[in-house]
């Protein structure tokens, strides 16, 4: 469980808070996307989970620890696993097999160990056949797998990803979002996801909007594109899909409750249920 207890943080030479009075729970085995307007806090957010940055007043607690408190940095680096919006600032081996290896050697894992482990996040990433290409000569979406790869063959229980689809094309983004669909799934692992992207916010169970430095949000993914939300003055939109599904939902169409994705709009359309009204 990650807690934010009171939490603000100021930098030095700021005119005001970058974050301020953040009370909040994340508990294990969440999915939250983390969302706002440009300047809203949302990376500072984000970095104070692994203690890369630290909290100018509160405190923010790890499974209990203290993030300020120098003895559990590493306990808490350990516990939460950071993916940066540019993968390239986070990739330094010279293949993709030596980049998933070389957090899990710097926890002194056993070689086997290691190895059974590259193999398994290759497989879960579907980089098998990239494992001895230079991570710098991949594709952006490419290149963020592999970093994900990396950090959860470390097997951190919380995983933090700052907009990790910002800088990619159409395609790349597709990539990672099957991934992010699939972690959000697994219950085992909890992912907090700052992004500006609808349809990645519809990937989560949980959605924290951040305004100004502070929580001015904080429900489902189902609540925040309810109709009349304050969708455009926080800097967001409802995903296409959703206003979509509504218009097919007025037609007379069955289409699920939960955020819709185009495969359960598309199954709507050819099961020709409740078969339109015109």
């Amino acid at each position: 469980m990650i807690e934010f207890d009171g939490v603000s943080l100021t930098y030095e030479g700021a005119q005001r808070p970058a974050l301020a009075g953040i009370d909040l729970t994340i508990q294990d085995g969440e999915s939250v996307a983390v969302v706002g307007p440009s300047g809203s806090g949302k990376t500072s957010f984000v970095r104070l989970l692994n203690a890369l940055h630290l909290p100018t007043g509160g405190r923010v607690l790890v499974d209990g620890l203290d993030t300020a408190d120098a003895s559990n940095l590493w306990k808490v680096r350990r516990r939460v696993g950071l993916i940066f919006q540019n993968p390239d600032n986070q990739l330094v081996s010279t293949t993709v097999e030596r980049e998933i290896a070389f957090g899990m050697e710097n926890l002194g894992l056993p070689s086997a160990e290691i190895s059974t482990r590259v193999e398994a996040a290759l497989d879960r990433m579907g980089l098998g056949r990239f494992r001895d290409r230079a991570p710098h000569r991949l594709s952006g979406g490419e290149k963020q797998r592999v970093a994900i790869a990396a950090v959860l063959a470390m097997r951190p229980d919380y995983l933090a990803l700052d907009e990790p689809t910002s800088l990619l094309d159409a395609t790349g983004r597709h990539e990672v979002w099957r991934v992010l669909d699939e972690l959000g799934r697994d219950s085992a692992r909890t992912v907090v996801h700052v992004t500006q992207f609808p349809e990645e916010i519809a990937l989560s169970s949980r959605v924290v909007v951040l305004a100004g430095g502070r929580v001015v949000f904080d429900g489902s993914p189902e609540q925040l594109f309810f109709p009349g939300a304050h969708l455009s003055e926080w800097g967001l939109a409802r995903p296409p899909a959703m206003e979509i599904a509504g218009e097919l939902r007025s037609a007379g169409y069955e289409v699920p409750a939960a955020p819709p994705t185009v495969r359960a709009i598309a199954d709507a359309l050819l099961a020709g249920n409740g078969g339109g009204r015109g």
